[in-house]
């Protein structure tokens, strides 16, 4: 009897919600933290069925609960929301586990939960200090660069932007734009690798009537569509010598002429580049004109790829969920672990718009509270399946494949490892000696 009370002594003094179900799932006990959680008393809460206190909306597609107790294994911290008494939903960690009795055999379940409301505006308040505008990173070249966008924004100069496809450059140069003060005039954005000499020099200087057979009437080219604003030249790396040398008369002298007149327009429009290509590379070779880069190479901000970023990726994935909770009308709490995991080891060419075409399709597949694996892209499915664990292993040893798979993948390098794991290089150091990887065998 003393044992008894000094257990229930001990649930009541917990600040997580505990509750236990018998086999028909009616609740048995329901400690403080529960009665405070869920907004609904204790006496109340005693004999219920579960689902009609606890009220998620994984009770009746997906309950963890009735998993546990059919298969015997625990679920831990697993993301969902609840409605309380008051129908405020709030977000939720919830554990299980079997309820056995003294000898052995099973009674029922029992079901610990947290508020993680709190938790949650954490994450956000942690997120917004690690972002500018709509880009997220904790990376410390990313870093730096927001700590000097203000400054950049506010000046006039040519801003270069270089980085592989898909790592934010246009998200970069409306940043820019969005803090600058021609922040209420337009953002023009122009992709010159996807267009002919013809049709570019048309669409960025414009035409009048008659320049050519099928201009029947002038129009206005982007620099006069930017004016008072900005212009986002992408792909600059892409265009000819030919527009090339256009381009260099607005850089110098802020002046351009329409196609087929002979009236020289003056442009006001901060002018912001971006490519994919090596252009140092390129003005080695004579294919891009050397005058024309040092002319846009006074503000260079080079994006690394997210295989560089990898500690950026569960921010990265908290964004996108947040961002398309709102698109979708949905309310999906984040990503599962398994899932995360799959995530991090992907190589993403595509890098972050790659990322988020991935969450974009998991939404699209999700009816519930959490994106798992099989709600991702396909290549996805390969890349979990080569973590996966068998039966009976500890977290030491999957703490240590998941160390060893990415000492591997980078040629043992410790630094960079460690930026892929999102740790300390000297906390990676620590776990090789304490999982006891052989760095000579390897």
């Amino acid at each position: 009897m003393p044992v008894l009370k000094n257990y229930q002594i001990i649930l009541e003094s917990l600040e997580d919600g505990v509750f236990t179900v018998n086999k028909d799932f009616r609740i048995m006990s329901f400690n403080r933290a529960a009665a405070q959680i869920t907004g609904i008393p204790k006496k109340e809460a005693i004999g219920q069925y579960c689902f009609n206190v606890f009220k998620t909306n994984v009770c009746n597609t997906g309950c963890i609960l009735r998993q546990t107790i059919r298969t015997g294994e625990p679920i831990a911290n697993m993301p969902i929301r609840m409605t309380r008494a008051d129908d405020k939903k709030i977000p939720i960690s919830v554990s299980t586990a079997v309820l056995k009795a003294g000898d052995g055999k099973m009674i029922g379940g029992v079901e610990i939960f947290r508020d993680m409301t709190a938790i949650t505006k954490l994450r956000k308040a942690y997120r917004k200090q690690h972002s500018f505008e709509d880009i997220v990173s904790k990376n410390p070249r990313m870093l730096k660069y927001f700590s000097i966008l203000p400054q950049v924004s506010e000046s006039d100069s040519t801003v270069f932007i270089d980085g592989a496809t898909g790592t934010g450059k246009e998200l970069f140069a409306r940043a820019i734009h969005n803090n600058s003060l021609k922040k209420d005039g337009p953002f023009v954005a122009i992709n010159c690798g996807a267009m002919p000499d013809t049709l570019i020099e048309s669409e960025l200087f414009g035409y009048k009537a008659g320049a050519f057979t099928d201009a029947k009437k002038d129009k206005a080219g982007r620099f006069a569509l930017a004016q008072n604003g900005t212009i986002f030249l992408d792909e600059i790396g892409d265009i000819s010598q030919t527009v090339q040398v256009r381009l260099l008369r607005v850089l110098q002298n802020r002046t351009y002429e329409p196609l087929g007149s002979n009236q020289t327009l003056k442009t006001n429009a901060r002018i912001i580049v971006a490519t994919h290509r090596n252009l140092a590379k390129l003005v080695k070779e004579n294919k891009f004109r050397e005058d024309l880069y040092y002319r846009i190479n006074v503000i260079k901000f080079s994006l690394p790829p997210l295989e560089e970023r990898k500690e950026d990726i569960p921010l990265l994935v908290d964004h996108f969920v947040e961002n398309f909770n709102y698109s979708f009308g949905k309310e999906i709490m984040g990503v599962s672990p398994e899932a995360l995991s799959a995530i991090m080891l992907y190589e993403w060419p595509g890098n972050i718009r790659e990322l988020e075409n991935a969450i974009e399709h998991a939404f699209v597949l999700c009816n519930e509270d959490v994106l798992d694996t099989q709600h991702l892209p396909e290549q996805f499915q390969s890349t979990h399946s080569t973590i996966s664990m068998p039966t009976g292993v500890t977290l030491k040893d999957m703490e240590k494949v998941t160390i060893l798979q990415a000492l591997k993948r980078n040629n043992w390098k410790k630094v960079m490892t460690a930026k892929e794991l999102g740790i300390d290089k000297n906390t990676l150091r620590r776990k090789i000696i304490r999982l006891g990887i052989d760095e000579l065998n390897r």
